[in-house]
């Protein structure tokens, strides 16, 4: 929840254009109240959440959770999601880090046979990242939260059908 109420905040202020984009993050930092702190709770928090993720999937490993099927490929779907999200909040600051790995990142799937080339052009909108490959990576960036919890709640929906993998052996379908 911190993260999407942040995430807003800073998606009122922030420019997903090339040419401003890295000025709009500075703009944040410097000339909005608090607007530093809100971009490093963002950015640590997207750090937090993934940590927490990990240690629910070790915890998963460790209690053979894997063997609810439905409710262990929806967290790996969820676990896709979460990735995806990461990597384009981190191309949207626009410095170098976040274009070449952009770059480097999105030209890893012109290694799929046939399609590979078309695809990264399709996902750059053009031959090379630029403007409108930030205005995507924006949306997308926007968009997946509300996916994420959407499929958020099937995961617990199927994890209330099994019941949950409790070591303790006490009753947490209540």
């Amino acid at each position: 929840i911190i993260q999407i109420l942040t995430g807003l905040f800073l998606a009122m202020h922030y420019t997903s254009d090339i040419a401003t984009a890295f000025s709009s993050g500075a703009h944040i930092c410097r000339d909005v109240n608090y607007g530093w702190l809100i971009r490093n709770l963002h950015a640590n928090g997207a750090s937090f959440f993934f940590i927490c993720l990990y240690l629910h999937i070790g915890r998963g490993l460790y209690y053979g959770s894997y063997l609810y099927k439905e409710t262990w490929n929806i967290g790996v779907v969820l676990l896709l999601l979460v990735m995806g999200t990461a990597f384009v909040g981190y191309v949207l600051p626009w410095g170098q880090m976040s274009f070449w790995g952009a770059t480097v990142i999105t030209n890893l799937l012109s290694a799929v046979p046939y399609v590979g080339n078309t695809l990264v052009q399709w996902i750059w909108g053009g031959f090379s990242v630029d403007n409108a490959t930030l205005t995507r990576f924006f949306a997308f960036h926007f968009l997946l939260p509300f996916i994420i919890a959407a499929v958020t709640l099937i995961h617990l929906i199927f994890l209330h059908e099994t019941g949950s993998n409790n070591p303790l052996g006490l009753n947490s379908d209540m």
